[in-house]
């Protein structure tokens, strides 16, 4: 476990200089690497080498960003992956087999909620689902051939807070493999592993890029979990290029002073949002209406750049909110660098059913804010012309 605070961790993990000493990491723009001699070939392909071989397998660009994730995250190993959806799959598919059962979060991921119940069923693989408030009838749910315990907290987009810990310890309790999203939080809000988690996923293009550049995934956790993740992988080819993983290794360097003042503006926000008579309901973890308020401040470092609400007057008058935008994006990504506006009814969770959407706390006029870096009183500013003319 490094000694360094969060921030010297993200900038000074870097691979070795070579021989012209560069100062900011090279790119390392290659498929393959090269052999000594052909005992060498047999000795690397055999791992009994630690190396490069391949850069679907590994390349120093991609295992210098696995090895600030592992730091920031206080892992034992990783892997990086293509896309946080590459990352989620490649993990499921690695550590499952025919005839195993997950017991998930109901408040998901609007794609990883389709990989439970479209792909995987194809494989016998089962998913049984508990609401964020009924987290009693977790064990309920456990079956002899469960395997998995998985979750997002925030959640995706009511940003509704679980108790990691708690939850560690029925995973712990049933042997189970404990997986948590924690894409919203970021390593330097939250560290479910202190909490327990085996495995912790990142969906890297969101807050870890930081301004919509690239696209990126990485999961973190035991080595030997890991091993088995690395292994897929390996085979099947998920695997994150070197040029994102420059990217995303270089962003990591400021992605402590950027989240601070993402989670700053998104409070003011959230505050203004709360105070406006035109705004139904407001959720931010660090509002003190919001239910999970003391579990979130337990749990995270700050609230994240995540605000929920409910515009009055239900879809059309969030529609005509949306459409009176001036400076925000309407855009189904998250954690840029610019303020984004998202309907997750009709983007990011449209393949869930109203019944389904309602059960996760998506009403038809739920209006997701990624709160970016611009100045906090050009945001509300934006968002009090466009809710004036509602």
């Amino acid at each position: 476990m490094s000694k360094n605070k969060f921030e010297t961790d993200a900038i000074r993990t870097q691979m070795e200089r070579s021989e012209f000493l560069e100062h900011s990491t090279p790119l390392h723009l290659t498929s393959s690497f090269i052999f000594e001699d052909a005992e060498d070939m047999r000795a690397s392909f055999a791992e009994e080498k630690q190396r490069n071989i391949y850069s679907r397998f590994t390349n120093p660009n991609t295992s210098e960003f696995i090895d600030k994730m592992c730091k920031l995250e206080g892992a034992e190993s990783g892997y990086a992956f293509a896309t946080g959806m590459a990352a989620v799959f490649s993990t499921f598919a690695a550590l499952l087999n025919a005839g195993d059962h997950i017991v998930s979060a109901r408040s998901i991921f609007g794609s990883t909620h389709t990989l439970f119940t479209k792909f995987l069923p194809k494989w016998n693989i089962e998913t049984s689902y508990f609401k964020i408030d009924e987290v009693e009838k977790i064990e309920s749910l456990i079956q002899p051939n469960t395997k998995i315990l998985y979750l997002e907290s925030p959640t995706n987009p009511a940003v509704d807070i679980l108790d990691l810990e708690l939850l560690g310890h029925i995973a712990k309790k049933h042997n189970l493999i404990y997986i948590i999203d924690n894409c919203f939080a970021t390593p330097y809000l939250q560290n479910p592993i202190k909490f327990g988690a085996d495995l912790v996923i990142h969906s890297a293009t969101k807050l870890i890029d930081g301004q919509g550049r690239v696209l990126g995934g990485v999961t973190v956790g035991r080595a030997d979990l890991i091993r088995e993740i690395y292994l897929f992988s390996r085979n099947t080819g998920p695997a994150l290029s070197p040029f994102n993983a420059w990217i995303l290794s270089k962003s990591l360097e400021t992605l402590g002073v950027r989240v601070d003042r993402h989670c700053e503006n998104a409070l003011k926000v959230a505050e203004f949002l709360e105070a406006h008579d035109k705004v139904a309901l407001v959720k931010y973890p660090f509002l003190k209406s919001h239910p999970q308020y003391e579990l979130a401040k337990k749990q995270m470092k700050h609230g994240g750049n995540v605000v929920a609400f409910e515009v009055k007057g239900g879809i059309e008058a969030g529609k005509h909110f949306l459409n009176q935008l001036k400076m925000l994006s309407l855009s189904a990504n998250l954690g840029d660098t610019r303020s984004i506006a998202t309907h997750p009814a009709s983007t990011t969770h449209s393949k869930l059913n109203e019944i389904e959407r309602l059960g996760v706390g998506i009403a038809d006029g739920l209006v997701r804010i990624s709160v970016g870096l611009e100045h906090v009183d050009d945001i509300i500013a934006d968002l009090k012309q466009a809710l004036e003319i509602v």
